[in-house]
């Protein structure tokens, strides 16, 4: 059975703006998500995880432009990181803003990733806010590489899962870096 790719586009952003949460592949690995501007969604995916709600979630958003919707200050060192990055970087950023405060860490800080490619990236553009972005499997288990090894506890309680690109095996998680407003770079991942 031949798989269509708008409707998987539809019934994500269908299940997104329902403040539910969904199962999809991101550009690293199969991700959780939700609308990161939905506290209850949010909510439900640290419950799902049974992960502890100071430990921060990465959101994902298309461009520049969205990031600068979020971000009150996108330090220069960015730019360039994000010209230069030939892998999946993450970015955490100082005072972010427009989001769930349940995303927010502790320091006032936000994990953002621009994903522009793949069923993951034509999901960001269309749906024109920034989606959480958290591995498939429950805090402190490994994570699946692939779509068979996500397991039935997180199948079965999350609302959606995008049908395309089972069979990828997945990329390593992304590099992430924290950037400060005073220009500071400090290497997570």
């Amino acid at each position: 059975m031949e798989i269509d790719y708008n409707l998987e586009l539809r019934n994500a952003i269908d299940t997104l703006k329902r403040g539910k949460i969904m199962l999809y592949p991101t550009d690293t690995v199969w991700g959780i998500g939700c609308d990161a501007t939905n506290f209850e969604a949010v909510q439900n995916i640290f419950t799902l995880k049974n992960r502890e709600d100071s430990k921060a979630m990465i959101c994902l958003v298309s461009d520049i432009e969205m990031l600068s919707e979020y971000i009150e200050v996108i330090p220069e060192t960015a730019y360039n990181i994000l010209k230069y990055a030939n892998t999946p970087t993450t970015i955490i950023y100082d005072r972010p803003r427009r989001v769930s405060e349940n995303l927010i860490a502790q320091d006032n800080s936000l994990a953002i990733r621009i994903v522009q490619k793949g069923f993951c990236g034509e999901l960001l553009k269309r749906f024109k806010k920034p989606i959480v972005s958290t591995s498939a499997n429950i805090s402190g288990k490994p994570t699946p590489k692939v779509f068979q090894e996500i397991e039935n506890e997180i199948l079965k309680d999350v609302d959606y899962v995008v049908t395309l690109e089972r069979e990828k095996t997945a990329a390593k998680p992304s590099s992430i870096i924290k950037l400060s407003t005073n220009g500071e770079v400090k290497i997570i991942r």
